[in-house]
């Protein structure tokens, strides 16, 4: 469960914040369903901004390319922020497994669809899958700073930065996997199998 908050600990944003807040969702609304109705290439900033009711100097100055429009990086903190929540005492196994799992549910219970396509889009568009590499990176360090606070180990140092990137490279690889079956598995039992390979190492092969 995602941890709540009061509103004294987060106020309600202003009306200039909501207005962006607004647009930001309105860009992405637009962008994915052109997508689904006509592909990725086909998908012009100039149709994105005529969709969403703005100009496409707007669209620019809130995603620099269209690749930033579909790459979204929200969850990266709700991740650390449960990562940070839980018990000190749990193991690093069932920290992950419960953080990552949260981020998965919220996902998907608020735009399964969206989830997919982006999904897809990672495996079958080169720009796409170049954008999600630098928004893993991002991710990633997120995730050592998180890991170090409980830890005490250095953030910068060569073990936690092994541990954070093996980490994102499973559950990238997790979601190429679910998108190039054609999403016929559950998600959460693929990235639980990722996870146990980082735990436990590969399964026993043939000698």
């Amino acid at each position: 469960m995602v941890t709540v908050t009061t509103p004294a600990e987060h106020p309600r944003p202003g009306l200039r914040e909501r207005k962006k807040i607004k647009t930001r969702r309105a860009i992405r609304t637009a962008t994915y369903a052109l997508i689904a109705e006509q592909g990725y290439d086909a998908t012009t900033v100039e149709r994105i901004a005529e969709r969403a009711e703005v100009s496409p100097s707007t669209v620019f100055r809130y995603f620099p390319t269209k690749e930033d429009i579909v790459v979204t990086d929200d969850w990266g903190p709700v991740v650390t922020e449960e990562l940070r929540s839980r018990p000190p005492g749990e193991s690093w196994s069932d920290t992950l497994r419960h953080v990552v799992h949260t981020a998965l549910d919220l996902s998907l219970a608020e735009e399964p669809e969206v989830t997919r396509l982006l999904t897809r889009l990672g495996v079958e568009v080169p720009a796409v899958r170049a954008r999600m590499m630098e928004s893993m990176a991002t991710t990633g360090r997120l995730l050592r700073e998180a890991l170090a606070e409980r830890s005490g180990l250095d953030p910068d140092g060569l073990e936690l930065r092994v541990f954070a990137m093996s980490v994102m490279g499973g559950l990238m690889e997790a979601s190429h996997y679910w998108a190039e079956t054609g999403h016929r598995d559950d998600v959460r039992v693929l990235v639980d199998r990722a996870l146990d390979v980082l735990e436990h190492g590969l399964p026993a092969g043939k000698p």
